[in-house]
């Protein structure tokens, strides 16, 4: 790992010169202090990705520097302690405290060197299990707190506990393959493999064979996705796509949990949960002729339908919200916000291409960012021109192109978002002129939700000039 920054914190100018001449020649950065003060101020001035620290020093010991950073919030760094009167105690002393590991004076060049290497890849492993750790988390669970993702999460929550095929329908986007992991990182198989094969990219007979049963030719074999498989989950994503013989095949393995190989005489026997999901409506498929009815009826044991985004736009800003988090620090990108302009525009857009449209819009928008703020002109540019229809423009420019929303900022999110969207309903509402059919078109959700909505905001007199409404 060189340009990683070491400090060597050791009272003998020889070895503190020696050692930084070492480790620079092979390519690290180097600063060095003689004691405690020293090293504080170089940490204070730089950032280490390692600290070479020697044990005995006259100021405060390498132990006693341990000591205080252990008792004061961590380590700054993984330390390597470094000593030539070194004892067992000592070393297991350091180990307790935090140091990564023990090296004896006189130093050994191979073995100092060796040190430094496991030292910096073991802390940039640690870094990389911690990051992965977060984003499992943040993506763990699908986002959405309406009355509709509460109830669908709760659905998915209890098909996690069964073992039986689901099928997961709904349009391209909405977050298919969101919800299969949801499902099966809350079942007894989570800690085994999630295997996900996208069946319209299996464009021949033989290549689908080949991917979900593996092959056999001679000594080589190939191992499908069905045994990678073994234990977890395989989803099908788009298995409306599937050849209809290898449909044949896929159903028969299903059902007996075994399969041959192509090209092979032996029986494979596997352990697999099945999630699919479709874009399609596979009963029409299935009239068609082009899907089986016992593969479709066996698929849709349990089924999960997800609804387009725009049937819960009250969702839209809660995940702009957390998409933006997400690439600020997957990316490490500079914080952005959206303002009072943009949020409207982005939750009164219809969203065809749903939750992926979603996130690839913001992306775009922190490319078309120049500053913290992201405003009206980004985001319709980020839409590429689209939601920019005459009602949608009259309610952004409402109140001289803002909608009038007072926002306490030390109330919580939750009261913020509510703020908000009693305001973009109140909007809407006076440019439908409270027809709520008018009302349910303008912000793409359904009217029993909206009703939903509307009481558990406070927003008065919904519906009141909608003679439309009146036969429910």
């Amino acid at each position: 790992m060189p340009n990683a920054h070491i400090l060597i914190v050791d009272d003998e100018p020889d070895i503190r010169a020696s050692v930084r001449d070492i480790l620079e020649d092979e390519g690290y950065s180097v600063a060095t202090a003689e004691g405690a003060t020293a090293a504080q101020a170089a940490l204070q001035a730089r950032r280490a990705d390692l600290i070479l620290l020697d044990v005995w020093m006259p100021e405060m010991d390498g132990l006693g520097l341990l000591r205080h950073w252990h008792a004061h919030g961590g380590l700054p760094a993984p330390v390597v302690m470094m000593s030539g009167h070194g004892t067992l105690e000592t070393a297991v002393e350091a180990i307790r405290l935090g140091a990564y590991d023990f090296i004896e004076k006189p130093l050994s060049l191979d073995k100092l060197l060796l040190m430094v290497e496991n030292a910096l890849q073991a802390q940039r492993l640690a870094q990389e299990n911690a990051r992965l750790k977060r984003e499992q988390r943040i993506l763990f669970e699908p986002v959405g707190d309406s009355a509709y993702m509460q109830a669908l999460k709760a659905q998915a929550r209890r098909l996690a506990d069964t073992d039986g095929w689901v099928l997961i329908s709904g349009e391209p986007g909405v977050g298919k393959q969101t919800f299969a992991r949801f499902i099966h990182g809350l079942g007894h198989r989570r800690h085994q493999p999630f295997i996900e094969v996208n069946l319209a990219t299996l464009n021949t007979r033989q290549g689908a064979a080949v991917e979900l049963f593996g092959s056999e030719s001679g000594e080589r074999v190939r191992y499908g996705l069905l045994e990678q498989a073994h234990g977890g989950t395989l989803f099908l994503a788009e298995v409306a796509d599937l050849d209809k013989g290898v449909q044949t095949q896929l159903l028969s393995a299903l059902e007996s949990q075994s399969f041959v190989r192509v090209g092979g005489s032996e029986p494979v026997h596997v352990d697999v949960r099945v999630i699919a999901a479709t874009a399609r409506d596979l009963a029409e498929e299935v009239r068609a002729g082009r899907f089986r009815e016992d593969l479709y009826y066996h698929l849709n044991v349990l089924p999960l339908r997800i609804a387009p985004l725009r049937d819960h736009a009250e969702d839209i800003p809660q995940l702009l919200e957390f998409e933006l988090r997400r690439v600020q620090e997957q990316d490490g990108a500079p914080a952005r916000r959206l303002d009072a302009d943009a949020l409207a525009l982005l939750t009164v857009y219809g969203w065809p291409g749903n939750v992926r449209e979603l996130k690839n819009v913001v992306q775009r928008l922190f490319i078309l960012a120049s500053g913290e703020r992201i405003g009206l002109a980004e985001a319709r540019q980020a839409l590429g021109g689209r939601g920019g229809s005459a009602a949608e423009e009259t309610l952004v420019r409402e109140h001289g192109g803002r909608l009038a929303v007072e926002v306490e900022l030390a109330q919580p999110l939750r009261d913020a978002r509510d703020a908000f969207e009693r305001a973009y309903l109140e909007a809407q509402l006076r440019l439908s002129q409270g027809s709520m059919t008018e009302l349910a078109r303008r912000t793409g959700m359904e009217r029993t939700n909206l009703y939903r909505k509307l009481k558990a905001l406070g927003v008065k007199d919904a519906g009141s000039r909608d003679s439309d409404d009146k036969d429910g």
